[in-house]
């Protein structure tokens, strides 16, 4: 019996590009297990090396122009090569590949051959926060025209949708009009188990951050973007200090090569407990999440956030907001706190809360979080999940 094959498209796999790769990187060695053979074909040029030790085929085409990431060479490659694959997976919105996945498909088709299913996975792309937001007004006008001529048409011919959270499906439907797909379903989303704690992972972390050796700390770990709400948080806890000098430390994790990483990091300059450790990987991201007391991700807007989930997989309770898709969960297993609201008193108020809290209630409130990671985000689980909802197209 052969096995089927598909395909992942995607704008790129570099780690640094965020979520949906690593979403990648974690499902398909289980995927596989199940008889299903992966490749993906990304916009990265050729020369771009990933720190990852990837176990599956990964075809470079080259990057695109501007922000949409056009690049006809993926077209021409999808001509040639599409019709190897059993499914062809659209891994996010907005950019170029989605159209050159939907052109090349639909100029197969006019040859009479078996074309390959088409998938997409919005990642979170279609939430209306991104319509809403008063900081994005240019690029909600820029989606609404995109919608309206080039991405509607992609999604309501595509054989389904796959969403990685029920809140995720729920909003999608919720922001354009003529958003009327063939089939929407909730296929979940997962991360491997993290590997056992070990006192490696405590050094290579503390050698990314040597001012933390030693200390309690909460943790922040993700993108410094203005999305994750990276200043209200250190506002907020800036504000608490002063009234509990005894607070663990802050570790900021992410990469600090963009300007507004740049200015979060000039705002803590007058405050030695916040902590900026560049972005982590492998052993060193391990270690700040098996050595922090809790994880924090205050966010105006998050699909699934993969950080969080690799949190509670490592026995810590999260406090998040409830623009995060897969707070329900979290709340309905007693894994951490949630934000109702999102400003610099709710997050104070709330970690002010959890500072006098006894550690035996942290522990338990961590050991709820890893329940919630098994229950619903175990990526075998989840595998399952994704391969059963294929065999139904």
């Amino acid at each position: 019996m052969l096995k089927m094959k598909i395909l992942r498209v995607i704008t790129s796999m570099n780690p640094k590009s965020g979520g949906p790769c690593q979403g990648i990187r974690n499902s398909i060695p289980h995927i596989n297990k199940l008889g299903i053979v992966n490749e993906v074909v990304c916009m990265d040029n050729q020369s771009v090396r990933y720190d990852t030790n990837d176990n599956f085929i990964i075809h470079k085409i080259g990057k695109g122009k501007t922000s949409y990431q056009y690049q006809p060479l993926l077209y021409n490659w999808l001509i040639n090569n599409a019709l190897n694959y059993d499914c062809v997976i659209v891994q996010g919105l907005w950019q170029y590949h989605n159209l050159a996945v939907y052109n090349a498909i639909k100029f197969l088709k006019r040859k009479n051959v078996k074309v390959p299913k088409v998938v997409i996975m919005p990642h979170g792309m279609l939430d209306p926060y991104f319509q809403k937001a008063s900081d994005r007004k240019w690029k909600a006008l820029r989606n609404e025209i995109v919608w309206r001529f080039l991405e509607k048409k992609c999604i309501n011919q595509a054989e389904a949708l796959f969403f990685t959270c029920q809140e995720e499906l729920n909003l999608a439907s919720t922001t354009f009009k003529g958003y009327n797909p063939k089939k929407t379903m909730n296929v979940g989303y997962g991360i491997q188990a993290p590997p056992e704690n070990n006192f490696e992972f405590k050094k290579a972390f503390e050698q990314k951050c040597s001012t933390i050796q030693g200390k309690k700390y909460w943790l922040f770990l993700s993108r410094i973007h203005e999305k994750k709400g990276v200043d209200l948080l250190i506002k907020a806890y800036d504000i608490i200090c002063q009234q509990n000098s005894s607070l663990p430390e802050l570790v900021i994790a992410g990469p600090t090569d963009s300007h507004y990483a740049q200015e979060m990091i000039a705002l803590t300059t007058h405050n030695p407990k916040i902590h900026f450790s560049g972005m982590l990987q492998g052993d060193a991201k391990w270690g700040a999440f098996y050595g922090c007391e809790i994880y924090l991700l205050p966010s105006y807007q998050e699909n699934f956030g993969i950080a969080i989930v690799e949190a509670m997989a490592c026995k810590k309770p999260v406090l998040i907001s409830k623009n995060i898709n897969i707070w329900k969960e979290i709340e309905d297993g007693d894994g951490g706190w949630i934000l109702n609201e999102l400003n610099i008193n709710s997050i104070k108020e709330q970690l002010l809360n959890i500072s006098f809290i006894d550690n035996e209630v942290i522990i338990t409130r961590g050991e709820n979080a890893n329940n919630v990671y098994k229950n619903e985000f175990d990526v075998e689980n989840c595998a399952d999940v994704f391969v059963n909802a294929l065999k139904t197209l």
